[in-house]
C-alpha cells in the first residue's frame, strides 16, 4: 500500500513535500521494478521446468500421465500368487476395499457387475479386480466366498499386510483402520473409494468416484475400447 505525503501542513515550507514524494515515488519503483524482475524470473523458471527443462538437467520430466498403477504380488481367492504382469493384455477395473464393509464396497461393487453385463461381449477383454486392504480378515477363502456375489470374472486380491500397501502406494489408495479396532472385532475401515480403469499394459485410463451409476462407467469405459 503507497504511502502519499502532501504540502498540506507542511513546515519545511514549499517544495519539500513534494521532494519526499519525488524521492518516495522514485523508491518505490525501484522496489516494485525490482520484485516485478524476480518474478518474471520465478514464472520463466517454471514455465521451464513444466515444459520437460529440467530433464535437459537430469531431473524428472513431466510426462502428462498420471501416476496410478504399478508391480504388486498378491494372493487370488483361489490361492494362487498374482502378479499385476500377469493381467497383461486386459483391461482391468479395480477396485480397492474390504469384505467386511457395510455399504460402500458392495454397492460399488454391484454397479461394476451390472456396467460389465450391460456391456456384454464387448467386456470380455476386462477383469474386474477387488483388492482388500483388511488382510487381517479377508483370507482366502473369505475373499473366495465374497467374490461370488459379483461378476463370474471377478478376482479377489489378498496377502500379507505388506503386499497389500505395496498395491495401495501404487495405485495412491489411502486406508486405515477405524478407532475401534482395538477393542472391536467388527471395525470399520476408512479408505479410498475410487474404481479404477486400467489398459492392457497397466496404464491408467481413467477412474470413477463412488457413485456413478452403472450407465455411465459403462459408457465411458466404451469410449476407451474405441
Amino acid at each position: 500500500m503507497f504511502t502519499i505525503y502532501s504540502d498540506a501542513g507542511n513546515v519545511g515550507g514549499p517544495g519539500k513535500g513534494h521532494r519526499l514524494i519525488d524521492s518516495t515515488f522514485k523508491r518505490t519503483l525501484v522496489l516494485v521494478s525490482s520484485g516485478g524482475a524476480i518474478l518474471l524470473l520465478l514464472l520463466g523458471a517454471w514455465y521451464w521446468v513444466s515444459n520437460g527443462g529440467a530433464g535437459l538437467l537430469g531431473g524428472p520430466k513431466s510426462t502428462g500421465r498420471a501416476l496410478i498403477g504399478g508391480p504388486f504380488t498378491l494372493t487370488d481367492h483361489e490361492g494362487k500368487t498374482v502378479t499385476d504382469a500377469d493381467f497383461r493384455g486386459q483391461h482391468l477395473l479395480v477396485y480397492f476395499g474390504y469384505t467386511f464393509c457395510p455399504d460402500v464396497c458392495p454397492l460399488e461393487l454391484q454397479s461394476v457387475t451390472e456396467a460389465l453385463e450391460q456391456l456384454g461381449p464387448k467386456a470380455d477383454g476386462i477383469v474386474p479386480i477387488f483388492i482388500t486392504v483388511d488382510p487381517e480378515r479377508d483370507t482366502v477363502p473369505v475373499m473366495a466366498d465374497y467374490a461370488e456375489n459379483f461378476h463370474p470374472r471377478m478376482r479377489g486380491l489378498t496377502g500379507t499386510l505388506e503386499e497389500v500397501k505395496v498395491a495401495t502406494r501404487a495405485y495412491r489408495v489411502y486406508f486405515k483402520k477405524g478407532d475401534s479396532a482395538e477393542v472391536d472385532e467388527d471395525y470399520l475401515m476408512d479408505h479410498t473409494s475410487l474404481l479404477y480403469f486400467m489398459g492392457p499394459e497397466g496404464d491408467y485410463l481413467t477412474h470413477f468416484t463412488f457413485g456413478t451409476p452403472p450407465d455411465e462407467i459403462a459408457k465411458r469405459i466404451l469410449k476407451h475400447l474405441g
